[in-house]
C-alpha cells in the first residue's frame, strides 16, 4: 500500500501579491511588455507636472500651466470679477498650451511608426522650454510680475501641451501625465466596490501619486526654500527622461510600435 503524496505548499514571494505584481510590473515593465519602459517615463512626466503647476500657481500666481480644466474656471472666475484671478494670464496660459499641443502633435507626426523617438523628440523640447523658464525666472529682473511672468506662462504653457499631445499620442492607458479627473473615477467607478475588477487600481494610483508628488516637492521647494528651484528640477528630470528615451531610439520591439 502506498503512502499518500506529501503535500508541499506553494512558495511564496512578494510577487505572487496581485498589487505587488502589478506594481513591479508598472515600474520595471519586461521587454515584452505592450508599453515596455514608457510606462515609468510617462510617471516621470506625471512628477514634472505636478511641480510645474505647483510653481505657477504658488509663484506666478493662481494661474495653471498644465491643468487647463482649472484656467477655464478661472477666465470664468476673472470675468465675473474675482480679484485673484487674472484673465490675461488664464487665456495666455490657454494659448500657449494649444500652441504646444499643436506644435506637440507636428513632432510626434514625425515619427508616426516608433513610440521612443517619438516621446524623444517631444522631451527634448519639453525640456528646452522648461530651462529657459528656468534661466528667465533666473535672470529677469521682475520675472514673477509683468511682462516676465507673462513670457514664463508661455513658455511653460508650451511645454506642457507639447507633453500633453505625446501623452494623447502614445496612448498608454492611466498616463495621461496631465489629467486626473478619468484616473480617479476610474479607480472608485471601477473598483471592487462598484462590481468592477479593480483590475487596474495600481497603474491609476501611481499616476495619482506621482502628480501628488511632484506637486508637493515643488510646493514645498517653491514655499520654504527657493522659488525658481521646482522648475530647475523638473527640467533635469525631463533631461533624464529624454536620455532614458534615447536609449530605446534604435529598438524594435513590439512595444515601440503604435497602439
Amino acid at each position: 500500500m502506498t503512502s499518500p503524496p506529501r503535500f508541499t505548499p506553494p512558495h511564496f514571494t512578494p510577487l505572487h501579491f496581485t498589487p505587488l505584481r502589478d506594481l513591479w510590473a508598472t515600474l520595471a515593465p519586461g521587454p515584452d511588455d505592450r508599453h515596455g519602459p514608457l510606462q515609468p517615463m510617462l510617471l516621470a512626466l506625471t512628477v514634472v507636472t505636478g511641480m510645474v503647476d505647483a510653481f505657477s500657481y504658488l509663484v506666478l500666481g493662481n494661474v495653471f500651466v498644465a491643468n487647463m480644466t482649472g484656467n477655464v474656471v478661472f477666465t470664468a472666475f476673472s470675468i465675473a470679477g474675482a480679484p485673484a484671478f487674472s484673465l490675461k494670464a488664464s487665456l495666455l496660459a490657454l494659448l500657449a498650451f494649444s500652441a504646444g499641443a499643436l506644435l506637440g502633435g507636428r513632432v510626434c507626426n514625425r515619427f508616426p511608426g516608433h513610440r521612443a523617438r517619438l516621446l524623444l523628440g517631444i522631451t527634448l523640447l519639453e525640456t528646452a522650454l522648461v530651462l529657459v523658464a528656468y534661466v528667465c525666472s533666473e535672470s529677469l529682473a521682475d520675472p514673477f510680475t509683468g511682462t516676465g511672468r507673462d513670457l514664463i506662462i508661455i513658455l511653460l504653457a508650451l511645454a506642457m501641451g507639447t507633453q500633453n499631445a505625446a501623452a494623447r499620442r502614445l496612448a498608454v492607458p492611466d498616463f495621461t501625465t496631465t489629467v486626473l479627473t478619468l484616473t480617479i473615477t476610474g479607480i472608485s467607478a471601477d473598483g471592487r466596490l462598484a462590481g468592477g475588477s479593480d483590475s487596474r487600481f495600481v497603474r491609476r494610483a501611481l499616476s495619482v501619486l506621482s502628480m501628488f508628488a511632484g506637486a508637493l516637492v515643488g510646493g514645498l521647494i517653491a514655499l520654504h526654500s527657493s522659488r525658481t528651484l521646482p522648475l530647475l528640477i523638473a527640467g533635469l528630470l525631463l533631461a533624464a527622461t529624454a536620455t532614458a528615451a534615447s536609449t530605446h531610439s534604435r529598438s524594435t520591439r513590439r512595444w515601440t510600435r503604435p497602439s
